[in-house]
């Protein structure tokens, strides 16, 4: 059973983005999301997800509009302060789509440390937690390893844990299920599950549906106007076929049987979830 939820922990206000200050990523989003709640940004390709996440993170400062995490404004200003600075990264972590960008380490074991080590935790406490998560994430066997050995699903394992090192409040996580094998994809549906019911607070961009219908999160779908086009239930938004075609996340298929050409929705769905 999910934790109950409590209030906004993290809010966008008319936030805005532009390479250049002439290409738009994102155009005037307005977010609310609440503590201990699954949120899912899902989009096409290009609809600015990525980027937004990393507005939400501090690592990119907004052109346009604010964002406050439990009422303090996140600005590039704010973050400038040590002491705000530290209070931000020690509860929003962030786990990248490219894995590679995100591990820098000589072994596995560096990495889960470095974190809470940067965060000025204990040496000893920061041991414990890498024991700990790399329990969790079946690891323990990689612990000497050095990153660049490891595969696809391991080096994500990896980064997720060199987060969870800093024990967040906020996870988000950007395109997760890309590039991963089924079983891993499987693994990390368990986990975000797990870290929900712990009560972390999730966000995750993907344009993977059934990640979505797995999780049954909500869901602020990006038109490829790189506008918030709906925010609904997983159930409210995987439903509307009509808006899914727009926003180019499903197609029409076309099938002949003779002269008479069928059309139907289609789409990719790894997981299906059957009512008990």
């Amino acid at each position: 059973m999910d934790v109950a939820q409590g209030g906004p922990i993290m809010r966008l206000e008319g936030i805005g983005y532009s390479y250049h200050n002439r290409i738009p990523a994102v155009e005037e989003v307005d977010l609310t999301i609440s503590e201990g709640e699954k949120f899912a940004i899902i989009g096409a390709n290009g609809t600015g997800k990525s980027t937004l996440m990393q507005i939400m993170s501090g690592l990119v400062h907004q052109t346009a509009g604010k964002i406050f995490f439990r009422d303090q404004e996140v600005s590039e200003q704010a973050l400038k302060n040590r002491s705000f600075l530290k209070y931000f990264r020690e509860r929003v972590g962030y786990v990248f789509q490219d894995s590679d960008v995100q591990l820098f380490c000589p072994t596995v074991l560096d990495e889960l440390l470095y974190g809470p080590l940067q965060l000025n935790v204990n040496e000893d406490e920061a041991m414990d937690r890498a024991r700990e998560v790399m329990k969790m994430l079946e690891i323990e066997n990689l612990r000497d390893r050095p990153t660049y050995m490891l595969s696809g699903g391991e080096k994500k394992r990896v980064a997720i844990g060199s987060v969870l090192t800093m024990n967040p409040e906020v996870m988000l996580f950007d395109e997760p299920t890309n590039g991963l094998d089924p079983r891993t994809q499987c693994f990390l549906i368990e986990l975000l599950v797990a870290l929900s019911e712990a009560g972390k607070t999730l966000v995750i961009a993907t344009h993977d549906l059934s990640l979505v219908s797995e999780l049954e999160t909500m869901v602020a779908l990006l038109s490829e106007n790189h506008r918030v086009a709906k925010i609904g239930t997983s159930e409210e938004i995987l439903n509307d076929e009509a808006l899914l075609l727009k926003a180019n996340l499903i197609h029409e298929h076309i099938h002949y049987h003779g002269k008479e050409a069928h059309k139907h929705s289609h789409s990719h769905f790894l997981f299906h979830r059957h009512s008990e």
